[in-house]
């Protein structure tokens, strides 16, 4: 009779949750062990997003993004409903206000089909309207698929049904490095001691590529943080809009630009910003971190990458500075929210992959060191595809080493 594997999970996020729950789903015979190094799951990036349930519009077609967004939605709405987690399909326009954005748009609209996104629509100003009435524009996509949800109470039902099969959880304790051993297992260091796995899969969002590379993987990519501020809106904007507001993409900078959200709670906020974080894991104040600093300062593809992107981060600097110029820019496409009240709600800090040669890595990247497997970038769709990530690691990993596993159902 074959010996029980013994299986590790480093991260509480989203994702590491929902590959823990899916090994004791596809290994049930498995002992599964799931570290955190905080005291609660869901305590950086998924805790700290907006909330959005992605439809895919934007993802280069063929790519893990466009393919397990799209898988990840159906198994997320699915997941809620059983599970009675919030999930509201509001839908989403994407907003051009002139004619090169208009351009943009039809490119957006061409990946959207191409990625089967349903009920995806180019419309012109007029039928926007009709849509979101107070948004303005001369053309726009409606997503009526996109959806809102609370991220923090999916990932803590995820990991509550990896307690329920036989998971054993461990909160507060901090994997500090993955050694493998001669005879192909791996020995798992952490804060409170060593102990050997025959496979371990690390989920470590912000701190991926530091236990990625104490574990001998490569250097490349490393994480650049970057930080995203929102605003929530005073509660009598609560309903300004049906759905989600967004700009077109700025192809010069990387990121999706300032737009209005709802929440399942039924609050509208604003944001996010994207700007360079001077710290990975600090959401208040200054946010300063001096090691995390050092290690963006002596990146040579940040530098890179900043070079080629000036212009962008003077405009976002700009609404870090000013969060009334911050409202004003979301204003552009919503104009009834200019002027209006808000409170600043802890900054979101997004864990960007960044190749040496300077370029942010688009895709998820997976890498396999032995009996590791390494999560090395995982940015927006990350938490809408937690589920779909999963699936692909797993399957991934029994292939791989030839485990046997129960058919996904």
């Amino acid at each position: 009779m074959p010996a029980t594997k013994r299986i590790a999970v480093v991260g509480g996020g989203i994702i590491g949750a929902a590959v823990a729950r899916e090994l004791t789903r596809r290994l049930p015979d498995a002992l599964i062990t799931l570290f955190e190094k905080e005291e609660g799951v869901a305590a950086h990036q998924t805790g700290h997003n907006s909330g959005v349930v992605h439809a895919g519009l934007y993802y280069a077609p063929g790519g893990l993004k466009a393919r397990l967004c799209r898988r990840g939605v159906g198994l997320l709405e699915d997941f809620a409903a059983e599970h009675g987690v919030p999930y509201e399909r509001c839908g989403k326009v994407v907003v051009a206000l002139d004619a090169e954005e208009r351009g943009r748009l039809e490119a957006i609209f061409n990946r959207a089909t191409r990625n089967g996104v349903p009920g995806v629509r180019l419309i012109d100003g007029a039928e926007l309207r009709e849509i979101e009435p107070e948004a303005r524009g001369i053309a726009a996509i409606h997503s009526p698929g996109t959806a809102i949800i609370d991220y923090v109470a999916v990932t803590r039902a995820l990991v509550e049904d990896a307690r329920q099969a036989g998971a054993d959880v461990r909160l507060g304790t901090e994997v500090l490095g993955l050694d493998a051993l001669p005879d192909g297992g791996v020995r798992l260091r952490s804060s409170t001691g060593e102990e050997r796995f025959d496979h371990v899969v690390a989920c470590a969002g912000l701190q991926s590529d530091r236990l990625a590379r104490r574990s001998g993987a490569d250097e490349d990519p490393s994480i650049v943080p970057f930080f995203g501020q929102y605003l929530v809106l005073e509660p009598r904007f609560g309903d300004v809009t049906r759905g989600l507001v967004y700009p077109v993409p700025d192809p010069k900078y990387p990121f999706l630009g300032v737009h209005l959200t709802k929440r399942v709670d039924g609050a509208m906020t604003v944001g996010p910003n994207a700007f360079l974080s001077f710290s990975r894991e600090i959401y208040r104040g200054l946010g300063i971190d001096v090691r995390d600093s050092l290690d963006v300062a002596a990146d040579p593809g940040f530098w890179r990458f900043a070079g080629r992107n000036l212009a962008g981060a003077r405009r976002e600097l700009a609404g870090v500075l000013s969060a009334k110029r911050f409202i004003r820019a979301a204003a552009r496409y919503v104009p009834a929210i200019e002027g209006a009240a808000y409170e600043r709600l802890p900054r979101g800090i997004r864990a960007q992959a960044l190749s040496r040669d300077g370029r942010l890595v688009d895709d998820f990247v997976i890498q396999h060191l032995g009996p590791v497997m390494h999560l090395r970038n995982a940015p927006s769709p990350g938490a809408t595809s937690s589920l779909a990530i999963a699936e692909h690691i797993v399957s991934e990993l029994v292939t791989e080493h030839g485990l046997s596993a129960r058919e996904a159902g």
